[in-house]
């Protein structure tokens, strides 16, 4: 029994340093990387637990359970070590590359640290009041829905609060609402923001554009509704991971396209920041970092239904890399530089030439170890990068009326998130 646990554990550890060897396992292999590098604290205290208890029933009297348990030790050093370095991160931003101040004594709040001992507190959080399943469309038989992330004290006397939208991800054909953002928007949340996780229709039912026509229809319902939820309609940040990542990252650059907004062409879906999370920037792919899975079997097949060789243009215009221009909104782009799913090089290249474009901040922090999907619970990962995330936001809606140009701008971010 103890030599089987053992196995497994250099299992997982191994598989967590090269999830992406072999592409079609993919699938397998990067939920098991998942386990590994963002539960890691809780595999190793449970894995000891787990051997001193075997040890204890007699598995060290084999010589196969001596070999177990030295297994088990090599795999939770190794687990340690990441653990160390899991607060490991580097942010670029007005030109300077430094540590990412992972304890910044100026954050509002902090996540909770028993969120981070047990994940599931964060769905009771107590300090956040929730409205569920709130329909923000109603020009069908399913209405698209959202969830509304409150503060628990209301605001003073004519304050208004920002609002960001939360997008999930899920391969544009998976994932809910329920399961993604949380983290980030209970933070907010306790910081004075309303955060709005929404759904959106999802493939194969559903065909580009609707996804992002979606996204856009939720801007417009939030600044529509900006009085019953105390929400300044002139403040409106998009945040999301994965394909919410591509989809925060396409509607903050895409403000206003009437072709993105059927039914509703003259709504405004200006956003005032955007933080994308681990985002698909590129679905042409001419460098071909995507897996290789990605085009044959979920954005021809069923998001766009075309063929990328017979219609380069709309795969085009369905990329964030494609649509920059000088006005985009301030931008933090975060990504693990251990992503198994989406390759670390989509996110630089992104970054790299956003900034060349655009006339407004652009961050970049890259996660040293960082997993694909790292933010989904309140780890000691995810915990610090929303509490940055937050400085970021604060620092972006403080400066939007101070005036001064993009390098004061810079400057300000820059201060906020580096040592």
């Amino acid at each position: 029994m103890l030599l089987l646990f053992g196995l497994l554990s250099v299992a997982l550890v191994l598989n967590a340093r090269r999830p992406r060897h072999v592409w079609w396992t993919i699938l397998v292999r990067w939920p098991a990387s998942w386990v590994a590098r963002e539960l890691t604290p809780l595999l190793v205290v449970g894995g000891l637990l787990l051997t001193a208890l075997l040890a204890a029933l007699g598995a060290l009297d084999e010589p196969t359970g001596v070999v177990g348990a030295l297994l088990v030790l090599a795999s939770a050093t190794v687990g340690i070590a990441w653990t160390l370095t899991a607060r490991g991160a580097r942010v670029s931003v007005a030109g300077q590359v430094a540590e990412l101040d992972l304890d910044d004594e100026d954050t509002t709040h902090r996540v909770p640290r028993r969120e981070i001992a047990l994940p599931l507190l964060m769905l009771r959080a107590r300090d956040v009041r929730h409205v569920r399943g709130v329909p923000y469309t109603d020009d069908d038989e399913r209405p698209r829905r959202l969830d509304v992330y409150l503060p628990r004290e209301d605001p003073a006397p004519g304050v208004r609060r920002p609002a960001i939208v939360q997008v999930h991800g899920g391969g544009w054909v998976l994932g809910s609402r329920k399961e993604q953002g949380i983290p980030l928007l209970n933070h907010l949340a306790r910081c004075g923001w309303v955060g709005f996780n929404i759904d959106y229709r999802l493939s194969p039912f559903a065909t580009w554009p609707d996804h992002v026509v979606d996204v856009k229809r939720a801007i417009a319902w939030v600044r529509e509704h900006a009085d019953e939820y105390g929400v300044d309609p002139d403040f409106v940040a998009i945040t999301g991971g994965s394909a919410g990542g591509h989809l925060s990252a396409l509607a903050a650059l895409t403000p206003n396209d009437p072709l993105l907004q059927p039914g509703f062409e003259d709504a405004d879906t200006t956003v005032q920041a955007a933080v994308p999370f681990y985002g698909v920037y590129d679905f042409v792919d001419e460098e071909r970092t995507s897996l290789p899975l990605l085009h044959p079997w979920v954005l021809e097949p069923l998001v766009l239904k075309r063929r990328l060789a017979r219609d380069p243009d709309a795969f085009r215009a369905a990329s964030p890399r494609h649509r920059m221009t000088a006005d985009a909104p301030p931008m933090l782009v975060v990504h693990g530089d251990a992503d198994s799913l989406i390759p670390v090089v989509q996110a630089r290249t992104f970054v790299e030439e956003l900034r060349a474009v655009s006339r407004a901040p652009v961050a970049y922090v890259e996660l040293a170890g960082g997993e694909h999907a790292f933010d989904v619970i309140p780890s000691w990962r995810t915990a610090p990068v929303v509490e940055t995330i937050e400085r970021f936001l604060r620092t972006i809606h403080a400066r939007r009326d101070a005036g001064g140009d993009r390098h004061a701008v810079e400057g300000d971010v820059a201060e906020a998130l580096t040592e």
